[in-house]
């Protein structure tokens, strides 16, 4: 037997109410109903199991309830993190998501934004490909609501969510020279566009100065996209068979790294430690366990769905600013020093 749907006029009738008080309490406008009637309704509501229709109700308050994301790189286990943390927070305030990939290709990420716009979501939440500049400006300028998380463009009126990629570098190689470290070399793909390598690869640098090094000292590794990765970093360890530790900027390159190492029977932590950028679920299962630094990527997630929520909602817009989080050294044993209790 098939249930009857349950209507706002079977609410109405059990409330004793009419319908267009029914429908204020509904739409949360509480102007001309009392204590005692809105406690009447709600308690109809929830006996009868009546669930509004939301394509009405979106329609109605302009508003679909559904929020887009744009992530430039799902191989990268980090944003299965901060989805996490997105999905988990729209649920909880009553949205919808939409996931797309760009897989950093700038047209992609633009037809993607078309795609969100014809939909009608109400917000997206964008880590930028950042070679779409003026496309980003645009989205600004028309005051379409819009987070950037994890880099930074060059918009000052954007609202984002990124870590302290500076200072998750420089606590990684900071722990390395203090430890006796004297050669430690740094691996990333160099790209133009994004911020979030030259933070940690200043982030690197700052640690080495910091510690009594120069420039002389810095031994940077730069791989390329699309290129046999770890035949690369075993001829660069052949040309400089004094490196004693590796910093590795991304989650991605460290297997490589370490494959490479073990590939060449040298020895995680005595000849060559190990400190990786982003904390993953496998990174303490590794043989040797893998020091990471943490990126708090469920919080990154909720505060860039809970600002672009606030963006939309707020009756007074909220000032532009780019929410900062702080990054943290997870120590096991591949880095080779595990500093005592």
């Amino acid at each position: 037997m098939i249930a009857l749907k349950v209507t706002i006029g079977d609410v109405a009738k059990k409330a004793n109410v009419s319908k267009t008080t029914v429908s204020r309490i509904l739409n949360e406008n509480y102007a001309h109903t009392t204590a005692e009637t809105r406690e009447k309704v709600l308690m109809a509501i929830k006996e009868l199991e009546y669930r509004p229709n939301a394509l009405a109700k979106g329609l109605k308050s302009m508003r679909t309830n559904v929020i887009g994301i744009m992530l430039s790189n799902l191989k990268n286990p980090f944003w299965s993190t901060v989805l996490e943390g997105v999905e988990d927070t729209c649920r909880e305030l009553g949205y919808n998501l939409m996931i797309c990939n760009s897989n950093e290709n700038p047209e992609m990420e633009e037809e993607f934004i078309k795609e969100f716009q014809m939909r009608q979501v109400d917000g997206v939440i964008i880590n930028p490909t950042c070679k779409n500049p003026d496309l980003y400006d645009k989205l600004i300028d028309q005051n379409y609501p819009m987070v950037i998380v994890n880099r930074r463009i060059q918009n000052e009126n954007a609202y984002g969510v990124v870590v302290d990629n500076v200072k998750g570098a420089y606590i990684a190689v900071n722990h390395l020279l203090k430890y006796g470290r004297k050669r430690v070399a740094v691996s990333l793909f160099k790209n133009p566009f994004v911020s979030t390598w030259k933070e940690r690869l200043e982030g690197y640098k700052k640690a080495f100065l910091a510690n009594g090094f120069t420039e002389a000292d810095y031994i940077i590794m730069e791989l390329e996209e699309g290129k046999d990765q770890k035949e690369y970093i075993k001829r660069f360890l052949r040309k400089h068979p004094d490196i004693d530790a590796i910093f590795s900027t991304n989650t991605m390159v460290t297997l490589e790294v370490i494959g490479a190492i073990k590939d060449m029977n040298l020895k995680i932590p005595e000849q060559i430690a190990i400190v990786s950028y982003d904390e993953t679920i496998w990174s303490k299962y590794l043989d040797p366990p893998l020091t990471t630094i943490r990126q708090p990527g469920y919080q990154m997630g909720q505060r860039a769905a809970q600002s672009l929520i606030d963006l939309f909602q707020s009756k007074s817009k909220p000032l532009p600013a780019t929410v900062v989080l702080e990054p943290e050294l997870i120590v096991r044993i591949s880095c080779g020093a595990i500093p005592k209790t």
